[in-house]
């Protein structure tokens, strides 16, 4: 009896180690330090250095928030803009549908990007379009995990 239940302990232990959840890379909260947008033939660094952007990814979505360094102090320069929703992976194909924005035209559409971890560096390209803005451009950013 003794070595049956010790048999036992240690198939469950094996088994909830096994059991653990694969952690997810794109998970975390990232700074942005790059922004590049493609437009036609045209290609354009839409990183302003005077703001903080960040964004947060739990395991089903995704928040991103940015406002001026000033915060706020200066009104001409004030700026404050969030948005967010629930997000899906498959292999490196992240789509996010943006449930949350102060643009509102922006809400409900979705938006897919390949991503890609490199150490701290998190590389999000993909296509922003959203037909009744006339937005339909290319984007590569990239953010630096916040420790």
């Amino acid at each position: 009896m003794k070595k049956a239940v010790s048999i036992l302990v240690l198939i469950i232990a094996m088994t909830s180690c096994n059991s653990e959840k694969k952690q997810n890379p794109i998970e975390g909260t990232w700074r942005l330090i790059s922004a590049e947008t493609t437009e036609k033939d045209s290609t354009f660094s839409t990183f302003n250095p005077k703001t903080k952007m960040i964004k947060i990814i739990n395991d089903t979505h995704f928040a991103f928030f940015n406002h001026d360094l000033k915060h706020g102090k200066d009104t001409t320069a004030a700026l404050f803009f969030g948005g967010g929703g629930k997000y899906t992976l498959k292999d490196s194909i992240y789509t996010e549908h943006l449930e949350f924005f102060n643009n509102r035209e922006w809400e409900d559409n979705k938006f897919e990007f390949v991503v890609k971890v490199q150490n701290d560096t998190l590389i999000q390209k993909g296509i922003e379009k959203v037909e009744k803005l006339g937005v339909d451009h290319i984007i590569i950013e990239k953010y630096v995990r916040e420790k």
